[in-house]
């Protein structure tokens, strides 16, 4: 069974159904965040990956898949989630 942290998108801290990086914590799905549209596995395959992506998503500070935004949510909600 996943915790919260299984299931963090490491770029904005969006709390993902399955987690990006597997029960394991090892295996990638290779799914999108549509929050911040990181591609779990590739983008935050490391840390300067995740700082990097993340440092450009900020600059745009929109969703990557609008229709998927919850009502009155912003993706920075679950930032303090996040460990660099």
């Amino acid at each position: 069974m996943s915790n919260s942290n299984d299931l963090t998108c490491k770029v904005c801290g969006l709390i993902q159904e399955e987690a990006p990086w597997g029960e394991d914590r090892r295996t990638p799905t290779f799914d999108f965040c549509p929050c911040c549209g990181v591609e779990f596995g590739y983008q935050d395959s490391s840390l300067e990956g995740v700082k990097s992506y993340r440092k450009q998503w900020m600059v745009l500070q929109k969703w990557a898949e609008p229709e998927m935004k919850p009502l009155n949510l912003i993706c920075f909600l679950n930032y303090g989630a996040i460990n660099d």
